[in-house]
């Protein structure tokens, strides 16, 4: 059973800020209609966020231990989602292939940027990690007095 994180549940509302704002703004920019850019990033808000907490979820146990590396290759896998979701509603909404694929390729290179520096911030923030760091503590405690017995 998936188990509700605040942790990632502030990430995911943080990032889809950052990122609606982004999405906005190409969306607009590309089409030169307000209301695109308004519909578009207003239906992305809601699929990006399911997406995110499950992208979140599953890179929480990753084993890559190495910040930059991780970093990086959740950039690169989190891009990729996003970029499907808005190519995806960018074409249905305005009707044209090409200008999903537009706004998804200008808004993939901004986005990546701002999602490793989001990334790199977030990991440099404790909320959310007290109780489950007290729990991993407590369970290595264990292990260990197990062990000497």
């Amino acid at each position: 059973m998936l188990r509700i994180s605040k942790r990632h549940l502030a990430k995911s509302f943080s990032w889809r800020l950052i990122g609606t704002i982004d999405t906005f703004i190409f969306a607009w920019l590309i089409t030169g209609d307000l209301n695109d850019g308004l519909n578009l990033s207003g239906i992305t808000t809601i699929t990006k966020i399911v997406w995110y907490y499950i992208h979140e979820r599953l890179w929480f146990n990753s084993p890559i231990t190495n910040s930059n590396r991780r970093h990086i290759i959740k950039t690169f896998s989190w891009r990729f989602v996003g970029s499907i979701d808005t190519i995806f509603f960018g074409w249905i909404l305005t009707g044209n292939p090409l200008t999903g694929l537009k706004i998804g390729g200008y808004e993939s290179i901004s986005k990546m940027i701002l999602y490793f520096g989001h990334e790199k911030l977030w990991y440099k923030i404790n909320f959310g990690l007290d109780a489950i760091n007290r729990k991993k503590c407590l369970k290595k405690l264990k292990e260990t007095r197990n062990l000497k017995s």
